[in-house]
């Protein structure tokens, strides 16, 4: 009983060193720093409202990032029926980033902007197994998708990418 954390406890010490990582999710998912603010905040309310549910000593970021992907969807859909929805181009988000230098800078907003203009399911699975390194198994239970499904979009994906780089370079050369 004295070593054990309850599922309420170990949630509420895990949200703030997740906080980065679940950020950046919710900036992909969103492709909107505001909106990503938000749908953070969102998760973490939500999770401390649904603590109990959380299995102590299991992944607590794989099951943040379920709830943030869950409660998206259910915002993109009340947006299409409220308004017709619609979304901030990544070209628009303001990403602060202090520590690399200009180079770094300018390389990794290309980067970005290439991820970015993925489709959106090929973009979160991007995020999820090469920046927040999920396995294949981890990023298909957080999407409750197969995994080969996560494998056929992440080839999709690096394809798309290398014949952007591709197109890119022969316009230098």
């Amino acid at each position: 009983m004295f070593g054990k954390k309850s599922s309420f406890d170990e949630v509420r010490s895990g949200l703030k060193p997740l906080f980065p990582h679940l950020w950046r999710y919710c900036l992909v998912l969103t492709g909107s720093a505001q909106i990503a603010d938000d749908l953070s905040q969102s998760t973490c309310l939500r999770a401390l409202e649904k603590a109990q549910h959380y299995t102590p000593g299991t992944n607590l970021k794989s099951w943040l990032f379920r709830m943030a992907q869950r409660i998206w969807l259910n915002e993109l859909r009340a947006a299409a029926v409220r308004r017709g929805g619609g979304m901030t181009t990544l070209e628009e988000t303001q990403i602060p980033d202090a520590k690399p230098g200009p180079e770094s800078n300018l390389f990794f907003r290309e980067v970005l902007l290439e991820v970015g203009a993925l489709p959106e399911a090929q973009r979160v699975a991007v995020v999820l197994v090469y920046a927040e390194g999920y396995s294949y198994k981890q990023a298909a239970e957080i999407l409750d998708i197969p995994v080969g499904t996560v494998m056929s979009r992440l080839a999709a994906a690096r394809l798309k990418l290398n014949q952007k780089l591709n197109d890119n370079e022969s316009k230098l050369g």
